[in-house]
């Protein structure tokens, strides 16, 4: 049975590994390897994720499955002081996809958002990330808007913003 969990700031490091399984897999076709390396090291480098928990307010939640984790999500409540929850990031482990894990992920964060008032679920996706896309036009979300953002050393993140009302769902 999957189980959804707040990750401590010890567990961050499973945040971290999952990661570093999950995106050569996940953007092997879409992001350069040097561009792969520079934000796995720009986003998940430990001190970077106790950043993003400590100073911006991100929770990450942990799926567990018995004593191994299979997947995590961080998300933002109120973020932009707007009434949306903004899911930062989600990653399931490629041999694990498929299994709900995901949905149940977005579902726990769901929930969170309802309790604490917001109306709207919101990502960011790689607007070539075709099978990402597939899931989260599935489970409720649309396209809102593109948008295309520099990340340095002369990378960019190529984006479409997806967003889900939470009044609409049941």
């Amino acid at each position: 049975m999957i189980e959804i969990v707040k990750a401590s700031s010890e567990e961050l490091y499973f945040v971290q590994k999952i990661a570093h399984q999950t995106w050569p897999v996940a953007f092997s076709n879409i992001l350069t390897p040097d561009q792969i390396s520079f934000m796995l090291n720009w986003m998940y480098d430990l001190k970077a994720l106790e950043q993003q928990v400590n100073e911006k307010g991100h929770v990450f939640l942990l799926a567990k499955e018995e004593d191994s984790f299979l997947g995590f999500a961080a998300y933002e409540v109120h973020c932009k002081d707007q009434e949306k929850t903004k899911i930062h990031k989600i990653y399931i482990l490629p041999g694990t996809q498929g299994k709900g894990i995901g949905k149940k992920l977005i579902n726990h964060v769901m929930d969170i958002a309802l309790s604490n008032g917001d109306k709207f679920l919101y990502l960011n996706v790689n607007r070539f990330n075709e099978k990402a896309i597939s899931f989260y036009k599935h489970i409720g979300f649309s396209e809102a808007y593109r948008e295309v953002i520099d990340i340095g050393n002369g990378f960019i993140m190529d984006d479409i913003v997806m967003e889900m009302e939470l009044d609409k769902i049941s």
